[in-house]
C-alpha cells in the first residue's frame, strides 16, 4: 500500500493544523516500518520553503517549486493537476484540509479539524473563506474516509454534511512526548497558546485579566503566544492602548523547540475559545502538568475532561474566578494536575495512526473489489 501524505500545513510555522500532519506522519512510518508492502510519501509545494528529506523517518519526499497559492488553485478549482503527474502513483491520497488531492485513482482521504469556516465564514480569510463553505461537503461526500480529530468534530461531520457515521475515523491528537515538569509554577505567567483571531476569543480573556489584576495586586503576567492573525489585529490595538499593555506580553509565534518551556513556567493555561476542533494547548498543557482553564464549548469539555475548569467563554467573571481559584487555592491547582497528567496519558499518536493505517487498508480494498 502506498501511501502519499499532504504534509504543507507542517512545513513552516505550523499550527495545530500542522502539528497534526507532522506526528501522525510519523506516527504512520512509524506503525509501518515493519510492514514490507506498506510505504509512506510526504508531499510538499513551495517556492520558498523546502522539506528535508529527514523531515520524517522511514518516509519518502516529494518537494515541488510550486506556489502554495497556486496549487491549492488548481486543485480546488479545476481538479488538476492529479497527483499522480506530481508526485507518482499510490494508493492513497491524504488530504491535511477538507477538499480533496486529484487523483485518477488513489482513495482519497479529506480532514475536517472543526466547521467553524461553515458557521462563521466571516471570521476567516483565503481560500478557507472563499473556497471551504463551497466545496466541503461536495469533497467529504466523494472522499473515501473523512478524518476528524475529536468526538465533536465528527458529530458535526455528520448532522451539518451529512456524511455517514462509517465514513467518519477518529483520530485524535497525541500527547506531546515531554516530560512533566518536576515542580509547579504557582506563581509563573498565565499562559495563552493559539492563533490571535476571533474565535480564540481574546477580547473576553482581556477584560478578565482586567478584571483579576484590579482585584489582586501580584497577579502574574498574562502571556499570549501564537500567530498574530490579520483578522486578530484589532485585539492588539485594543490592548496598546490600554492599561494592561505592561503586564500583557504578545509573543506572537512561538517555535516548537521552545514550547515546553513555556508551558512549564506558566501557573496555568487559560483557553477561552468560542470554538475548537480539539484543542492541542490544553492537551500539551496537561502533560506538562499545568492547571487548565478551558472553554465549555466546542472539543475542550472532551479533550479536557474532568481534568481541568471548564467556563462559559462569553463570561468573563466566570473566567476571572477561575483564574483566580487556581492563584490562589494550591491544593485545588494540585488536584487538577493530577488529574490532567491522567487524561493526557488517553491521547496517543500510535493508536490513531493504527486507527488511520486499518480505515487506508479498508478503503484500497474496497477500491479493488476486495
Amino acid at each position: 500500500m502506498r501511501i502519499l501524505i499532504d504534509y504543507r500545513p507542517a512545513l513552516h510555522q505550523p499550527t495545530g493544523v500542522g502539528e497534526h500532519i507532522h506526528n501522525l506522519s510519523q506516527a504512520i512510518a512509524a506503525e509501518s516500518a515493519t510492514q514490507a508492502d506498506v510505504s509512506i510519501t510526504i508531499f510538499s509545494s513551495s517556492l520558498r520553503h523546502r522539506l528535508p528529506i529527514n523531515t520524517v523517518g522511514n518516509a519518502q519526499v516529494v518537494d515541488r517549486r510550486i506556489p502554495v497559492r497556486c496549487l491549492n488553485w488548481l486543485w480546488h478549482h479545476a481538479e488538476w493537476p492529479p497527483i499522480e503527474l506530481l508526485a507518482g502513483n499510490f494508493d492513497v491520497a491524504h488530504s491535511p484540509h477538507p477538499l480533496l488531492i486529484p487523483s485518477k485513482q488513489a482513495a482519497c482521504f479529506v480532514t475536517i479539524h472543526d466547521l467553524y469556516f461553515l458557521n462563521y465564514p466571516n471570521h476567516t480569510l483565503g481560500e478557507i473563506r472563499t473556497d471551504y463553505p463551497d466545496l466541503a461537503k461536495q469533497h467529504a461526500t466523494r472522499a473515501d474516509g473523512v478524518i476528524v480529530p475529536s468526538r465533536y468534530t465528527a458529530s458535526l461531520v455528520h448532522n451539518q454534511l451529512g456524511i455517514s457515521k462509517e465514513r467518519i475515523i477518529l483520530c485524535t491528537n497525541g500527547a506531546p512526548s515531554w516530560t512533566p515538569r518536576s515542580a509547579p509554577a504557582y506563581e509563573g505567567h498565565i499562559l495563552f497558546v493559539g492563533s490571535i483571531e476571533p474565535r480564540k476569543n481574546l477580547s473576553t480573556l482581556l477584560r478578565a485579566y482586567r478584571s483579576l489584576i484590579s482585584h489582586r495586586a501580584d497577579t502574574p503576567d498574562l502571556v499570549l503566544a501564537g500567530r498574530v492573525t490579520p483578522s486578530g489585529s484589532g485585539v492588539l490595538r485594543e490592548l496598546e492602548a490600554s492599561p494592561l499593555s505592561d503586564k500583557v506580553r504578545v509573543l506572537g509565534y512561538v517555535p516548537r523547540d521552545q514550547c515546553y518551556e513555556l508551558y512549564s513556567s506558566a501557573s496555568m493555561v487559560v483557553l477561552p475559545s468560542l470554538d475548537e476542533g480539539f484543542g492541542l494547548p490544553a492537551l500539551e498543557a496537561m502533560t506538562v502538568g499545568v492547571p487548565v482553564v478551558a472553554s465549555n464549548r466546542g472539543a475542550l469539555p472532551e479533550v479536557v475532561g474532568n481534568a481541568g475548569t471548564l467556563v462559559d467563554p462569553e463570561d468573563e467573571s466566570a473566567i476571572e474566578a477561575s483564574m483566580a481559584r487556581i492563584l490562589d487555592d494550591r491544593q485545588y491547582a494540585d488536584e487538577t494536575v493530577a488529574r490532567g497528567l491522567i487524561q493526557a496519558q488517553a491521547y496517543n499518536w500510535n493508536k490513531s495512526a493504527r486507527i488511520l493505517l486499518a480505515a487506508y487498508e479498508n478503503a484500497v480494498r474496497q477500491r479493488r473489489g476486495l
